[in-house]
């Protein structure tokens, strides 16, 4: 290696990393680079260098590619939230696209020209705009340096906070209610937390709003179990249009973990209500709910069609949530039965709860790990109704699972439950192409891939994959 830490080169940027960071190479030797672009040539600090690859700190552009856009947020070369404000968002699309792929292709093995894959699902529509979509926000809470609390983001990978009172992804009621909440902690001087002492009140600043019904939910995130002046704060934020919800969350563990396992209502209602493709769902602080309405429905309908479902079948949701895509399934297969599995009590509540609300009865829902929950069905052979002459206790299996994949004992029993087919809702690339793997090895093929943009100016990318039976 010719270079060392602290020098200045020059690199051409080839493509994007995980997370939207320029990657460029220099005799073999990978460089990251956070804001730089595809066919960019730039000048780059060299700051920390691996065996096999390092990271640089971009110091100029000296070629610019003509996707490059000026980033409409001051903070987004400093917060950790969009890191892709500065790529056009039809590169963006094509980005994200092309990281599906690749990862099927590179890491799952996936022979692309035998898959049906469909154009990526943008934020491209009439009415349709990738600023502004999130309904849901956690704003830090911490002090400056004379004591005065200030909210803001994290700066990527730290705990450093960078000041901001609104956010240009988050719906613009959002950033109204983080400034009311924020003005009164500063009226009434009540503290901050601190992270190094584990001192202070007021954590996060938690904010929900439902995309068609306008109602807001506000959570402030405490380390205590009481809020000072609490009436004076309901008074201020009731003036808001939609507001619904007024609740603290007790967190008083030293912890990375946003919300603790209490939460105390102090005024209106304990949940708020939403709507996805004429469904109604309540949902409470712990609730999982996705981010992005308009691209939710999308998602969800495209899972849907993947199934292909004729009425009867019977379909098991695995990390269903509130019950936000059993419930579309439950109504596709009026004939049939949905069986739900969520690890939160609080989410499998407001399923059920869900389920009542619409009138769909041809649901059954149960708390736990999803790997633990099917394995001792599958165990016990016990099933909403009859098996099939193939054996199979599921016709359909939808899982919809974290960041880091399905558990492979799940998998493992997902194919001993011997679905025709398996309809997987990927929030990361690099785990599905490492799970359609390991379902390709046990007898499913892909059939048809469908990418969905949820985070638009973020690097994160949902996808839909139809895996079949190899026997169909």
């Amino acid at each position: 290696m010719q270079f060392k830490k602290n020098d200045e080169i020059v690199i051409t940027i080839e493509d994007l990393g995980k997370d939207g960071e320029g990657i460029g190479h220099v005799d073999g030797y990978a460089l990251f680079v956070k804001g730089a672009l595809p066919g960019e040539k730039v000048l780059v600090h060299l700051m920390k260098l691996n065996k096999n690859y390092g990271f640089a700190r971009l110091v100029e552009i000296l070629e610019p590619s003509k996707e490059r856009m000026t980033p409409s947020c001051p903070s987004a070369s400093l917060c950790g939230g969009c890191t892709l404000q500065h790529f056009s968002y039809e590169g963006q699309l094509a980005f994200k696209e092309k990281k599906v792929k690749d990862c099927l292709e590179r890491l799952g093995g996936v022979d692309l020209s035998s898959v049906t894959w469909l154009p990526i699902l943008g934020m491209t529509g009439e009415n349709e705009s990738p600023w502004h979509y999130r309904n849901k926000a956690q704003f830090p809470v911490r002090e400056d340096e004379n004591g005065i609390p200030q909210t803001g983001f994290f700066a990527g990978r730290s705990h450093r906070l960078i000041p901001a009172s609104s956010c240009a992804i988050q719906h613009p009621v959002i950033n109204e209610v983080v400034e009311t909440v924020m003005d009164f902690l500063r009226t009434y001087g009540i503290s901050a937390y601190r992270e190094e002492s584990h001192k202070g009140l007021v954590r996060h600043i938690y904010v929900r709003r439902g995309y068609h019904t306008g109602q807001i939910m506000v959570c402030l995130v405490i380390n205590g179990n009481e809020l000072p002046h609490a009436a004076e704060l309901i008074t201020n934020l009731r003036t808001i249009e939609g507001m619904t919800s007024i609740c603290l969350n007790i967190n008083t563990k030293k912890t990375n973990v946003i919300l603790g396992s209490s939460t105390k209502l102090l005024w209106g209602s304990p949940a708020i209500e939403d709507k996805i493709g004429g469904i109604r769902y309540q949902i409470s602080p712990q609730s999982f709910y996705q981010v992005n309405p308009v691209q939710t429905e999308k998602l969800y309908q495209t899972a849907l069609d993947f199934a292909d479902l004729q009425g009867d079948e019977r379909v098991w949701d695995l990390y269903c949530g509130i019950g936000t895509i059993s419930l579309f399934l439950a109504k596709a297969v009026p004939n049939g039965q949905v069986t739900g599995v969520e690890i939160v009590p609080e989410a499998i509540e407001n399923a059920k709860k869900n389920a009542a609300l619409n009138g769909i009865s041809n649901t059954s829902f149960y708390c736990g790990a999803a790997e633990d929950v099917v394995t001792d069905m599958v165990a016990k052979r016990r099933t909403p109704s009859k098996e099939d002459q193939n054996g199979a206790l599921a016709d359909v299996v939808v899982v919809d699972p974290p960041r880091k994949g399905c558990d492979a004992k799940l998998l493992d029993t997902i194919v001993t439950m011997n679905p025709k087919k398996i309809v997987y809702v990927s929030c990361d690339p690099a785990t599905l192409a490492r799970d359609v793997k390991a379902l390709g090895e046990k007898g499913y093929e892909v059939k048809k891939v469908r990418a969905c943009d949820m985070f638009p100016q973020g690097g994160h990318i949902e996808c839909v994959v139809a895996l079949h039976r190899v026997d169909m």
